[in-house]
């Protein structure tokens, strides 16, 4: 198989052709487009902005203002304290959480799928970090001090 750069080569000397349309028309692309007429289709990867309202090694639950298709999979940015990493996710549940006149909140259930080591560690350590900051701290001696001048 020819590398990738011998591939574009390739593609340049042809795009070159004096019999090349796009030439004669003044096209100033490198490389040639050719049209499809419709006939390939894609999808577009989009970050839209979410809520993580809970985290575990497992998955989030995660509130978005549009609804995600069960069992599908996506990439989800995480900005988990001062890091932030990429995760794959396939939806595990999603449903209305809030409806007001004029927009609905949908909740939805994520579960992690393939973690990173990276990915992994930066979700145990927030939360660690999460979970110690909101721990009430226990009085484990303690004494009440008397005014004894009354």
């Amino acid at each position: 198989m020819a590398k990738p750069s011998a591939l574009v080569a390739t593609l340049q000397h042809d795009s070159h052709n004096p019999d090349n349309m796009a030439d004669m028309a003044g096209e100033k692309r490198d490389l040639e487009r050719v049209p499809l007429e419709g006939q390939v289709r894609g999808e577009v990867m989009v970050f839209q902005p979410m809520t993580i309202l809970d985290i575990s090694l497992g998955g989030a639950q995660i509130e978005t203002a549009f609804a995600l298709q069960l069992d599908s999979l996506h990439d989800f940015r995480l900005s988990l304290g001062d890091r932030s990493v990429v995760v794959k996710g396939r939806i595990a549940h999603c449903h209305i959480g809030e409806l007001t006149d004029v927009t609905a909140l949908y909740r939805t259930g994520v579960e992690f799928v393939e973690l990173s080591e990276h990915a992994l560690h930066a979700i145990v350590d927030f939360v660690r970090a999460t979970k110690h900051s909101r721990s009430t701290p226990s009085v484990i001696d303690g004494v009440i001090a008397r005014d004894d001048s009354a």
